[in-house]
């Protein structure tokens, strides 16, 4: 049997079956539809993690370690994967919206619960709205690469960039925000789709690359900078493989989620891990490291200088777009899931989070945040905030870990359809994925963190003079085995 644990104070613990039981009974406001499969819920991992990233974060990998940037992949993907596991033993066991909020919520306590929802709220609008401002770019490059023509700055960036208003940053926001309003099938439909489209483009990319240009010449000298380059390209590196947690808040509208939560999860990880690795092998042997490193599109590079393809900036840079929309979408949609758990916990005002019964989904909601992100895209400068990005989401995995072993030392007895090897009684996998998130941790700059703290401080005061009070689980607390 597991310890009593409190269910009054900020440090109230929400117990996992009164979690699952509140999804199945459904509140006044409705519930969510279980509409997804495992096929579903996987392409919604790859569409989170494969964005513009592998399109041109290689480049800068490379100027870091050289051809070695292979193992910088694998490197980034090992780190990765403690903290897949963990999330993945979390959805299967508490298969509820709201991801790293909601199991913080069954392990952690109310308060830290608070705080990581908090962190994630700000981390994905910002995502979003940041993805938003690079789909415009690209959006811009597409068109001056096929057609000779680009938007003028003045609608096409923000006023920090020299323009008035990022109008098609707010088009796509404002589009994917319509989709997700539809409902969750569609949804997936729509992200199945694009996830499609971006994977034939890398595989064209990958066949073309070593069909055509591949010379093993290119590889040497492969470490130039040696372990230190290879472990520092990894830093960056893992900002790319961000987005398979995504796939927990989709928990709730899964149709067998205690099956295919943890397939998703891992299998979304271990998909664009095997396509990073032949894209980043492709890339290096096929075009010299220094053309790559100096290139603002290094896959397109290779396609043009190396297998002397001319139109493959259009295609890339439609590729590219492709991405970004579908990164957008799964990333806002794992936001508006979050924000309904706190709503629906009365840590957030309630009506938010009422489900439109015809779509299944939480739309005035949905709306609201999209008009947020919207205003946020078209004026606000981003280059320093995104930064905050990186840091919620080392927090959010620093917890899952935690919330693992915790789970297992209070809750011993609880159905577990898929367990972290290694967990248990001596955590070893865990605390490497712990070790390994606090060191990259260290490494991001000292700004970030006092950004970090100050958006947490606003946090704090919200919930002491409102979510406090407003929360479900205080005013009907009760002591909880």
């Amino acid at each position: 049997m597991g310890a009593s644990r409190r269910t009054t104070g900020p440090w109230a613990v929400k117990d996992h079956k009164r979690l699952i039981k509140d999804t199945e009974t459904g509140a006044e406001e409705g519930g969510l539809k279980r509409a997804v499969g495992a096929l579903d819920l996987t392409a919604l991992g790859i569409g989170a993690v494969i964005g513009t990233g592998i399109f041109v974060i290689i480049g800068e990998g490379i100027g870091l370690a050289g051809p070695a940037v292979i193992l910088s992949f694998i490197l980034a993907a090992v780190t990765c994967v403690f903290s897949a596991l963990c999330y993945a033993e979390l959805a299967s066991s508490i298969p509820v919206s709201g991801s790293a909020y909601t199991y913080a919520y069954a392990t952690l306590g109310e308060l830290v619960a608070w705080i990581i929802g908090w962190d994630l709220i700000l981390e994905y609008g910002v995502s979003v709205a940041a993805v938003a401002v690079g789909w415009g770019g690209n959006l811009n490059e597409f068109l001056e690469n096929t057609f000779s023509f680009s938007l003028p700055d003045s609608i096409a960036t923000s006023p920090s960039d020299g323009g008035v208003f990022n109008l098609p940053a707010v088009f796509i926001v404002l589009a994917v925000m319509f989709v997700l309003s539809r409902g969750v099938r569609e949804t997936a439909k729509a992200n199945l789709i694009m996830v499609g489209i971006k994977l034939l483009i890398l595989a064209f990319f990958i066949i073309v690359a070593f069909s055509t240009a591949f010379s093993s010449d290119n590889l040497t000298p492969f470490a130039p900078h040696g372990t230190d380059g290879v472990v520092s390209a990894a830093a960056v590196i893992f900002f790319a493989y961000i987005g398979f947690d995504a796939v927990s808040t989709g928990a709730e509208e899964a149709k067998e989620p205690k099956r295919d939560l943890p397939l998703a999860i891992i299998g979304s990880l271990i998909i664009c891990t095997i396509i990073y690795i032949l894209v980043s092998v492709a890339a290096v042997g096929s075009l010299d490291a220094k053309s790559l490193q100096e290139s603002d599109a290094p896959l397109a590079a290779v396609l043009d200088d190396g297998a002397g393809i001319s139109w493959a900036a259009s295609l890339l840079a439609f590729g590219a777009l492709v991405a970004i929309t579908s990164v957008m979408l799964t990333i806002f949609y794992g936001q508006t899931r979050i924000f309904f758990a706190m709503a629906r916990d009365g840590l957030m005002p309630r009506g938010i989070a009422k489900v439109n019964p015809r779509t299944g989904t939480p739309v005035a909601l949905t709306y609201g945040m999209g008009v947020a992100i919207a205003i946020l895209a078209a004026l606000v400068p981003l280059t320093e905030i995104v930064k905050l990005v990186n840091i919620g989401t080392l927090f959010a995995f620093l917890l899952v870990n935690v919330g693992v072993v915790v789970l297992r030392a209070t809750k011993p007895e609880m159905e577990r359809p898929f367990k972290v090897p290694l967990a248990w009684p001596v955590p070893i996998f865990p605390l490497i994925g712990v070790g390994l998130i606090i060191y990259l941790m260290t490494k991001l700059p000292g700004e970030t963190w006092i950004r970090f703290v100050g958006w947490m401080a606003i946090g704090l005061a919200i919930y002491f003079f409102y979510g406090r009070s407003h929360s479900l689980l205080q005013r009907h607390g009760e002591r909880e085995s």
